[in-house]
This record gives C-alpha cells, structure tokens and sequence, in this order.
C-alpha cells in the first residue's frame, strides 16, 4: 500500500508513509471488507459512512503538517483510521462522530490497538467543533461541506491548518486553510469525493446515494 499507493502518487512525508505503514488499517474496517482494506478505495463502514481510501488518508495528513505534540481536531471520526493516524505521528487527537454507534467501536478499537492514551472520541456534531479543547493546530475533516464551518475556522490556532474537502453534493475541491497573522491562507489541493459532512454548519441530513471519500 505505501509504495504502490502513497509514494507513486507523490506522497514524499516519510513520517506520514512510516504512520501508514504502522497503523492497521484492516482493524478499523467491518469484518467483511477486511480482505480490501488495504486497496486504494474507500469502504463502506455504515449506512451513509465509508473510510476513506489510503491516498486520501496520506494526503489530508501531509497537509496537516502533523507535528509530535500537537493538538489535533478530527471532524468525522468513522471507525478512526484518521485518528489513529494522526496519533501515530504523535498529535494529541479529539475526534467528533455523530453516529453514536461508530463513535463508541472507534473508542473500544483505538483503545485495543493502543490509541486510547493519545485519542479522545467525542460523540457531536463536529460541524462546531470542539471548543473545550481549542484551539487546535491542525483540524481534519474527513466529509465533504457544501462551505467551511466558521467555527472550525474559529478553532485554529495561530498557525493552524484546516484541511477540509468543499463544494457539491457529488463532488468537492480539498482545500488548505492556514491562519497566519490574523489572515486565513487557502490553498486548493485537488478534487475529491466524500460523503456529506451533516451538522448545524454543514449539509441538513442525508437523504442521497452513497459517495466515497
């Protein structure tokens, strides 16, 4: 996976491919798609969730210049393969989910795996953030908004890093939002796709087919 998939598509952040390669993604997959967890696609965790493919994982961590120590928020935290990610690169992490079901197996299988320590699962709507614990010096959201949530923008600290996918239903642009003095810096990454981000500052509640991010 980090050879054919990370580092021939560009992915250069050794510390994100070493996190990559630690980090067992068939653990935080349903039992039946385990046999594709570590394929360049996205899989199905629920009934409007998915996982999002490996490349997209590495990209979204590359941008986030994820640094040892640093207070990371997580918007979207599915079964935690993001999360456990971003703790692997030595972040603090809180991490949203509004599905209360995923959000409670992402807390028992991040903290079997040894996550536990470094992570925190909130269950919310991650569209407000996670004010108690802001601000954050790199905020990841791993659904698609039809617009950036001003809270999440409000949360960064100085410095910070927002990486978010933005635009339709069907399809977004991820973007690189920076603070940095008392502007905020953005920077189009690439297309992508994911499922909606649902939440008081983002879509109203799914009611469309399945897309994958």
């Amino acid at each position: 996976m980090v050879e054919d998939q990370l580092r021939a598509r560009g992915i250069r952040n050794e510390r994100v491919l070493e996190a990559m390669a630690t980090v067992p993604r068939h653990e935080f997959v349903p039992v039946d798609q385990a046999v594709a967890a570590y394929e360049d696609r996205a899989l199905p965790i629920g009934p409007w969730e998915t996982i999002s493919q490996p490349y997209i994982v590495a990209l979204m961590s590359d941008a986030a210049a994820v640094g040892p120590g640093d207070r990371v928020l997580e918007v979207g935290t599915g079964l935690g393969y993001q999360a456990a990610v971003l703790a692997a690169l030595g972040a603090r992490v809180y991490t949203v989910e509004r599905n209360a079901a995923l959000a409670e197996e992402a807390r028992r299988t991040l903290a079997r795996l040894g996550y536990g320590h470094a992570v925190e699962v909130i269950t919310g709507d991650g569209t407000e953030g996670y004010p108690a614990a802001a601000p954050y010096d790199a905020i990841v959201v791993t659904a698609g908004a039809p617009r950036v949530p001003p809270a999440l923008v409000d949360q960064l600290a100085e410095g910070g890093r927002l990486v978010i996918p933005t635009g339709g239903r069907q399809m977004q642009q991820l973007h690189l939002l920076v603070r940095a003095g008392g502007e905020v810096i953005d920077k189009t990454l690439d297309a992508c796709q994911f499922v909606p981000l649902v939440g008081k500052q983002g879509w109203p509640q799914a009611r469309w087919p399945r897309f994958f991010g």
